[in-house]
């Protein structure tokens, strides 16, 4: 049975993979709504749903969005496995949900993930918001590479959070002000991340900095990134962008920011209305 998360919005809900590991997930949006599997940040959890969920109902999207394996209350994964293996455990979950086809959003780390979901036929279109492109340098990706080190980055991390507040965790997404709704829901889903400590952070970030995402998915792909993100380059986006002959819209703004403000364009185009913003 469902159980209720901490935003009134969302449902939990849990599926058993075929290799018996358990893929939990949450459902916001409009029920009957067109849908989307939406792939959270790094790190991040189902909970990431709570940003997009007003969104969703407001423009016809029912939002399935899955605890990456390690994360939230999804198991941790086989020895190996990365974003070419994600691919199946996506297609487990559109099966449980009777889904045959579905759009799908990447934000931030979870872009290389929705990269690879979209390399299924059961994908039609895909939406890459402040993503990364791997190989990736620099910052949490470099520090992935010493053992440990990153993993205890984001325990410090957390238990800054729970004295500080949402606040601190907001601080490292934009300098912004943002509304005492978005605030939590970033700070609940951080904290919902890390119910299982850091070790999928760390594992998702040392594969940023040493993996290459093989090839682009053939189907039709729109980028949204910010002109002032300093967590994911921008680069890197318009040279993936133009490889498939794909859209790529820069906002002025920085990592959470833009989310914020693309999020209804995004979501639009992602539920098939042509006439969402170029």
């Amino acid at each position: 049975m469902p159980s209720t998360s901490p935003h009134a919005s969302l449902t939990t809900e849990t599926h058993r993979l075929p290799d018996d590991r358990t893929l939990a997930y949450a459902v916001a949006g409009d029920p009957t709504g067109a849908p989307v599997l939406v792939h959270h940040g790094t790190p991040g959890s189902r909970l990431f749903a709570a940003l997009l969920a007003d969104t969703a109902h407001a423009v016809g999207a029912r939002l399935v969005v899955p605890d990456r394996p390690g994360y939230g209350q999804s198991s941790p994964p086989p020895t190996g496995w990365d974003w070419a293996d994600w691919r199946a455990d996506c297609t487990a979950l559109l099966d449980a949900e009777s889904l045959d086809t579905v759009s799908t959003l990447g934000f931030s780390g979870g872009g290389p993930f929705a990269l690879a979901a979209a390399r299924s036929d059961r994908v039609t279109r895909v939406g890459l918001v402040g993503t990364v492109v791997p190989p990736f340098e620099g910052g949490l990706a470099t520090l992935a590479r010493v053992p440990f080190a990153l993993r205890l980055v984001f325990g410090v991390s957390a238990v800054l959070a729970a004295v500080a507040g949402p606040d601190l965790v907001v601080g490292q997404y934009t300098d912004r002000d943002v509304t005492d709704g978005v605030a939590e829901a970033v700070g609940v889903e951080f904290d919902e991340a890390l119910r299982q400590r850091a070790r999928a952070p760390a594992r998702e970030n040392r594969l940023f900095a040493t993996n290459r995402v093989a090839s682009l998915p053939d189907v039709s792909l729109r980028a949204w990134h910010g002109t002032r993100d300093e967590n994911a380059p921008l680069e890197p986006v318009a040279e993936a962008v133009r490889a498939v002959d794909g859209t790529l819209r820069t906002l002025p703004a920085d990592h959470l920011g833009t989310l914020l403000d693309c999020r209804v364009d995004a979501l639009r185009w992602l539920v098939g209305d042509e006439h969402a913003a170029e």
